[in-house]
């Protein structure tokens, strides 16, 4: 087991010492071993996604926790091949993006239709594919960012994936069509009995704001959560709130002085769990992505943010470019120190 607690350093006591106080947690519905049963099986979702949604939570070194630990390889499109895969090139192959993530325990992987489609026969049965169905390509000039969709729901379903993921760009010129389209490919994908993910991303200039970035704003993400569970997101993927007024530094949209005065501090701990109330307190699961690679810290970063999320009432993390851009050994190493933060004790729900 990763020793968490000095992974965390002089951080130590100020995170795992917190208590909530604003939203308590006695209000959250948590991650546990029947939330399946408990959670999921109180709303109308079918019995194909329960089992589906099951056979995630019951995988991996997490089996059984209620806790995921997810790893994505979507970035040879968003961030193009090259930019994703020379730091390690056995990545170019999709077969050692599965074995990445078989080896390092994780409940699911999740990648592109031509990555997982390539290799489905081989693995669709040892671990839980989730396809992501849309994508911002980096090939277009001049640049744009719009997802677009790259493939079917039925095409995901059909090469044995358990779920979708999507990305919605929340608050950008195109984030109506897009909205509707997922909410279109979620419907069909519960008709399917298949579980839904929604990268619920924030993108428009004008969130950064007197030389700061509101796009990880505990107020606008909690939006971009409440909008994705309004949809049937039965997970929303979300980055890691790190401040928090959004709406009245940009000055637009509604919030109310509570959130601010009432409901959050700016205590890492408090930012997340306003990302998990919104998220129906916790029917829809959270789970916080774990961003790009720097190299060294990356460890050290990575448990961090674990922390956080399960504090805050989280369902877990998702990481990708910190542990595939790196030896296979180190990235397994990686993941399960995210893993093991989720199985310490000692890291309670605050």
């Amino acid at each position: 087991m990763t020793d968490t607690l000095s992974l965390l350093g002089d951080e130590a006591e100020y995170l795992l010492d917190y208590t909530c106080t604003g939203i308590d947690k006695s209000l959250l519905h948590l991650p546990g071993d029947d939330y399946v049963e408990r959670v999921v099986g109180v709303s109308d979702r079918g019995p194909g996604t329960m089992r589906a949604m099951q056979e995630v939570f019951d995988s991996g070194r997490l089996g059984g926790t209620g806790y995921v630990s997810m790893l994505p390889v979507d970035q040879g499109i968003e961030h193009s091949g090259g930019a994703s895969f020379a730091p390690n090139p056995i990545y170019f192959d999709p077969a050692n993006i599965v074995e990445l993530a078989i080896e390092g325990g994780c409940n699911c992987v999740a990648s592109t239709l031509g990555v997982l489609g390539s290799v489905s026969r081989k693995y669709a049965h040892r671990i839980p594919f989730m396809v992501k169905l849309n994508h911002n390509e980096t090939l277009t000039l001049p640049a744009m960012y719009e997802q677009t969709l790259f493939a079917q729901v039925e095409q995901c379903f059909d090469l044995g994936a358990l779920a979708v993921g999507a990305t919605i760009y929340f608050g950008s010129d195109d984030s109506r069509r897009q909205i509707q389209e997922i909410s279109e490919a979620f419907y069909r994908a519960h008709q399917l009995g298949m579980a839904t993910v929604l990268w619920a991303y924030l993108r428009n200039p004008g969130f950064k704001k007197d030389g700061k970035d509101y796009h990880v704003s505990a107020d606008l993400t909690g939006q971009a959560n409440h909008i994705a569970s309004t949809i049937q997101a039965d997970i929303v993927k979300q980055k890691q709130a790190e401040n928090n007024g959004g709406y009245t530094a940009v000055g637009f949209g509604n919030t109310h002085d509570k959130v601010y005065s009432h409901l959050t501090t700016d205590h890492p701990v408090d930012l997340v769990r306003y990302q998990v109330a919104n998220c129906y307190m916790g029917r829809a699961g959270l789970i916080n992505s774990g961003g790009g690679s720097t190299g060294s810290g990356d460890l050290e970063q990575a448990v961090r943010t674990a922390v956080i999320n399960k504090r805050a009432g989280g369902m877990g993390l998702i990481s990708g470019r910190k542990a595939f851009q790196k030896p296979m050994k180190e990235g397994v190493e990686l993941l399960n120190a995210i893993q093991d933060a989720y199985l310490d004790e000692r890291v309670t729900v605050a």
